[in-house]
């Protein structure tokens, strides 16, 4: 009878340095290592390409990955779970919350919300299932160095949490240049396989990339390094059952006469990424409206909501 493989190491072809190699890169179960591509492996661990397909393959043969019915991935979809957005508008409009399972994407013009929900996110995941939350922690990978534990801080008093203990269960990074964003996601699963990790926060997911890659001749580069980092993401969502939310800049095109001119940086590979893609837009004073523009499950419809001192809050009717 064939051994049952357990660990990255034990699957045929992979060594122990192989393995050390495969684990620093942040491939640290069965999992990670079936929904890996053949050249990232190939280059993580030094090895040709028909060798990483045969170790891809072997980890999938361990699983039993393959096709199934689709009464089996409606099991799946069962366990996913939501978080709230503090607001009973945005959740209506998300169909409860913020999804485990998936990816979703907020883009906006500065002050328009998208780091305020971040912020918000990051605590409510902390709160019992029954108002909301996950009863877990968060990651946050700090793209432009906007992070403010004073702002946890208001938020969590403002829903009567203990702050320090708040600000204990969330875990942050700042990601200096787009190589060292990709390095950090890659690494996530480790912490997330070691902490009690329902969400990961990136703020914001281009905005490195863009700083880094500057000019036509390195658009090319900059969307593959792109493509890559966020199919690290979605992998990260889909093997340890968490929420991914990141934000993203936009840009204003001149050349649009009427409407809005407002577009999201990073094009296609960008747009037909994240599972929940919402535009949010600064309104007067405290107002912020939120807007789903594509979902494979939630129609396009609008919220409106409120960025107050202790976090989004509903309009008072």
């Amino acid at each position: 009878m064939a051994k049952k493989i357990k660990d990255v190491s034990e699957v045929p072809g992979v060594g122990e340095k192989i393995a050390e190699k495969i684990k620093e890169a942040g491939y640290i179960d069965l999992m990670s290592l079936a929904a890996a591509s053949s050249k990232e492996i190939a280059e993580t661990a030094s090895i040709g390409e028909a060798t990483a397909v045969k170790i891809i393959a072997a980890a999938r043969d361990a699983l039993d990955i393959g096709y199934e019915t689709a009464d089996k991935v409606m099991e799946r979809r069962e366990i996913m779970e939501k978080i709230t957005t503090g607001s009973k508008n945005f959740d209506t409009l998300l169909g409860g919350g913020i999804e485990t399972l998936g990816v979703t994407e907020a883009f906006g013009e500065f002050a328009s919300g998208k780091s305020q929900l971040a912020f918000q996110l990051a605590v409510n995941v902390q709160l019992p299932k029954e108002r909301g939350g996950l009863e877990g922690k968060c990651m946050f990978i700090d793209t432009e160095g906007t992070f403010r534990p004073e702002r946890i801080k208001q938020i969590a008093e403002g829903l009567g949490l203990d702050p320090m203990e708040v600000l204990r269960n969330i875990i942050v990074a700042r990601a200096y240049n787009s190589d060292h964003q990709v390095i950090l996601a890659e690494k996530a699963g480790e912490i997330i396989q070691k902490e009690n990790i329902k969400l990961l926060i990136v703020d914001s997911i281009t905005s490195a990339f863009r700083g880094d890659f500057t000019g036509r001749g390195t658009l090319a580069e900059r969307q593959q390094r792109l493509n890559r980092h966020l199919h690290t993401l979605k992998r990260l969502a889909d093997v340890y059952k968490i929420a991914i939310y990141y934000t993203n800049q936009v840009m204003s095109k001149p050349d649009v006469m009427y409407g809005d001119p407002t577009r999201p940086i990073g094009g296609h590979i960008i747009g037909h990424f994240a599972d929940t893609r919402l535009y949010l837009r600064k309104s007067k004073g405290e107002t912020r409206i939120a807007k789903v523009k594509d979902s494979p499950s939630l129609p396009e419809g609008e919220a409106v909501f409120l960025v107050t001192p202790t976090g989004l809050k509903d309009p008072e009717e």
